[in-house]
């Protein structure tokens, strides 16, 4: 073999014969974008996307409570950001349903390069770095949420940034579906009760069974309020190799993110008196519902859900009337048009719909899986 097939083949090797396209199917995975905030509290009690973008967290039966940060570490070379979880609320006592999961959701169509539930079907590695405030036994799993088929494996943690690196067997049953819904979730089982781990667990192997999805070894993050937890650098790649992980730019992950959360948002700080953020424009349909369009900076994963914060009005023929409700009229991945209640102001007359005082105030889309 001559030097520059032996070059070839090593490029190959190393990126799993992906050598012009990405290579890491996960977004966020250095842990940038945090479009919701940077800390939430009290975490425990329902399910949701609290703090950095793309990774949830899912509770069940549990009395803990967690804080979700986005952190900045100083102790791992190429990462500046991370998602840390402290327990704040132990619980000692695990209910058999209990568990607490940090998860990262998929669309179907993203997934199809991995070939499952043919013949052909690839393997799959997950790599990651994770520190602790002492040394634990969690358990990564990958979910086939359309066939309802599990594979995990458990992973150490100890206080020094480690990396994690576990390779997944390739799984000839169960196709995914190919387009934008939830076909696969990596799940981070933190604290667990005996309906997930009473049965016999074995690493790696792709099975049906709810009592075996879950290590031996898994140690409780709910045992002790010293407990956190922190990861970045995630990346989900085709074929055996684990490969350096695939850093991209900020803006490159952010608009990734808004496929599936967007806000609008004016900042307190940002804006002084009678000096505000403007929406959108307006028109007034009757008397006293104005109509705004807001056009998605990126297209949604579909439909969002809409909720919002803070005061709202509708300047009209230069004139403020306080929007005493702001609902949706209708919505799709690409715009969404809103109308609030006002006092009379004039049936088609137009203006602009804006926060209504210098404060917080926030429009939410949400389209995640």
């Amino acid at each position: 073999m001559t030097k520059a097939a032996e070059l070839a083949k090593m490029g190959e090797v190393l990126t799993n014969s992906q050598i012009g396209g990405r290579r890491n199917i996960i977004i966020n995975g250095a842990m940038q974008v945090a479009q919701r905030g940077t800390s939430s509290t009290g975490l425990g009690a329902s399910d949701g996307y609290y703090t950095v973008d793309r990774f949830g967290l899912n509770f069940s039966s549990t009395g803990a409570r967690l804080t979700m940060t986005q952190d900045s570490p100083t102790d791992l070379s190429g990462f500046t950001k991370a998602l840390k979880l402290d327990c704040t609320t132990a619980d000692t006592s695990i209910g058999s349903a209990e568990y607490i999961q940090l998860h990262y959701r998929i669309e179907g169509q993203d997934l199809q390069q991995l070939k499952k539930g043919t013949s052909d079907a690839e393997k799959i590695t997950i790599s990651f770095y994770v520190k602790g405030n002492a040394s634990a036994t969690y358990t990564c799993e990958i979910e086939d949420v359309d066939n309802n088929r599990y594979n995990s494996q458990e992973f150490s943690v100890t206080t020094s940034w480690t990396k994690v690196t576990l390779t997944y067997n390739a799984d000839t049953t169960g196709v995914l579906d190919n387009d934008n819904g939830q076909s696969m979730a990596i799940n981070f089982w933190l604290h667990v009760g005996s309906n997930f781990t009473g049965g016999t667990h074995t690493d790696n192997v792709w099975h049906t069974t709810a009592n075996q999805r879950v290590g031996d070894n898994q140690t409780s993050f709910a045992d002790s309020t010293d407990r956190t937890f922190f990861i970045t650098g995630v990346q989900l790649e085709v074929g055996s190799q684990a490969t350096p992980f695939e850093h991209r730019s900020f803006g490159e992950e952010l608009a990734l993110c808004q496929r599936y959360f967007q806000q609008w948002t004016q900042e307190a700080s940002g804006f002084s008196t009678n000096n505000y953020a403007a929406v959108g424009d307006a028109v007034m349909h009757g008397s006293t519902l104005p109509f705004m369009q807001y056009v998605h900076p990126t297209v949604l994963r579909a439909t969002p859900a809409i909720t919002f914060n803070g005061n709202f009005a509708a300047n009209i023929s230069g004139s403020d009337y306080a929007i005493s409700s702001l609902l949706i009229n209708t919505s799709t991945p690409y715009v969404t048009s809103f109308y609030g209640t006002t006092g009379a102001a004039g049936a088609g007359n137009a203006g602009y719909m804006r926060a209504a005082n210098d404060g917080d105030a926030s429009i939410f889309f949400n389209s995640e899986l």
